[in-house]
């Protein structure tokens, strides 16, 4: 797992859980982690497409 839990407690905490289990962070952690990970692979395609090395906001706003 790449994504702390700590900043992860903290999003389902802000959604107005009082208390949060760790295989509940953690269960998060990992999914946000794949959804990240496809629209992180789908925006460096878009960015080689378009010629470029970086990824900018653009490519992830269209891999989103």
């Amino acid at each position: 797992m790449i994504l702390p839990k700590a900043p992860v407690e903290k999003i389902i905490r802000s959604c107005g859980a009082d208390r949060v289990s760790d295989s509940a962070a953690t269960e998060l952690a990992e999914t946000l982690e794949k959804i990240g990970v496809d629209i992180s692979t789908r925006a460096i395609k878009y960015a080689k497409h378009a010629g470029r090395k970086t990824v900018t906001s653009s490519d992830i706003k269209l891999a989103r």
